[in-house]
């Protein structure tokens, strides 16, 4: 695989293992985290990790864009916004697309072997 994409696998890999990491981290030091939360974040984790390793990475990066692509829908809904409200959310979810994008590349251009 080429260097530059092997880096784009890492990086994308990193979101979800920081920020997964990141929640699991605050729930370990007293903040209160609902248990979905918990079981989501461990899962992101697991994610990032399988991604980085390049473990099955057409499925996972597919599998990841889709986790996505629900997450934007649901947690940044910017259509229900007006004024200032809206460019947050708008920003969330399009930083959502694009990571979904980098996924969807990335799932092309993976380790399968052509013949």
């Amino acid at each position: 695989m080429k260097i530059e994409v092997r880096l784009a696998q890492w990086l994308l890999a990193s979101v979800f293992l920081v920020m997964g990491g990141f929640r699991l981290w605050q729930a370990l030091h007293g903040v209160a985290t609902p248990n979905m939360a918990l079981l989501l974040s461990t899962g992101e984790v697991l994610l990032g990790i399988l991604i980085a390793a390049g473990w099955q990475l057409r499925g996972m990066t597919l599998l990841a864009a889709t986790l996505l692509l629900v997450d934007a829908a649901q947690s940044h809904p910017f259509w229900h916004y007006s004024g200032a409200a809206m460019g947050p959310q708008l920003l969330q979810f399009m930083k959502n697309m694009g990571l979904v994008g980098g996924l969807v590349l990335l799932s092309t251009a993976g380790g399968a072997r052509r013949r």
